[in-house]
């Protein structure tokens, strides 16, 4: 059977401002794929994550998430877009002058939830699935990092997104809590979304070995180093 594609770009040209940072990219990842995306800083992972969650427009080549077309994708399209996407940012975003549960609740608010018990439910929802149901009145700044993280997956899946896209959400954390994190992209991997994970933490790959794109001077490339077994020594040869 086969998979319905959910991404597509077509020798598409990524730039950050006006610095071309990844250029003629072709790349396919269908339904329910579990994806890493690695390469040293500055080789367009995170613009990569933001060009396909419209914060950077596209303005060389095509693309195509969830049958939007991102170039020259409208204003409208673009809050349509967003609500079918899960983004989890390695710098949180949370709104500092709100609890928890009112920084879920604003999300909810501004796509369209109107209702409040629906709100309230859906938000004991997310938390439940994210283990962290007692910190729905904890403030960010009382919240460890991995708390903080454990957050913003709840944030992300709000709306129950097809796809999620998460920039080196385990790159600050101990290693106990980011292996905890990642069993969080895995199950929800597992329940049928389609993860995009950009990472530094090879000991993610070695868990949980899936496809792996590698940025590296100014081109995305597949890696033979997915699937089965991790292959370290081709890490470092990636200098990575």
């Amino acid at each position: 059977m086969t998979k319905k594609r959910v991404i597509e770009l077509i020798d598409a040209d990524i730039f950050q401002r006006e610095n071309c940072i990844l250029t003629q990219v072709n790349l396919q990842i269908e339904a329910g794929e579990f994806v890493y995306v690695i390469g040293k800083v500055g080789t367009g992972k995170t613009s990569l994550i933001k060009t396909l969650n419209a914060e950077i427009p596209l303005v060389s080549g095509s693309g195509n998430i969830l049958g939007f077309q991102l170039f020259e994708l409208r204003h409208k399209e673009v809050a349509e877009l967003r609500k079918k996407l899960g983004v989890v940012f390695q710098d949180f975003r949370l709104l500092t002058d709100r609890d928890v549960y009112d920084n879920l609740a604003f999300v909810l608010k501004a796509t369209g939830w109107r209702d409040k018990n629906d709100i309230d439910n859906r938000i004991v929802e997310v938390m439940k699935s994210v283990g962290a149901s007692d910190k729905l009145r904890k403030m960010p700044h009382e919240l460890s990092g991995g708390e903080q993280q454990r957050i913003v997956i709840a944030r992300a899946i709000l709306n129950n997104p097809d796809i999620i896209l998460a920039d080196e959400s385990t790159g600050n954390l101990d290693p106990e809590t980011s292996t905890e994190i990642l069993d969080l992209f895995i199950r929800l991997n597992n329940e049928g979304k389609t993860v995009i994970m950009v990472t530094h933490d090879y000991a993610s790959i070695a868990k949980k070995p899936a496809r792996t794109l590698v940025c590296s001077d100014g081109k995305i490339e597949d890696s033979a180093i997915n699937n089965s077994m991790i292959d370290f020594e081709g890490l470092l040869e990636l200098n990575l």
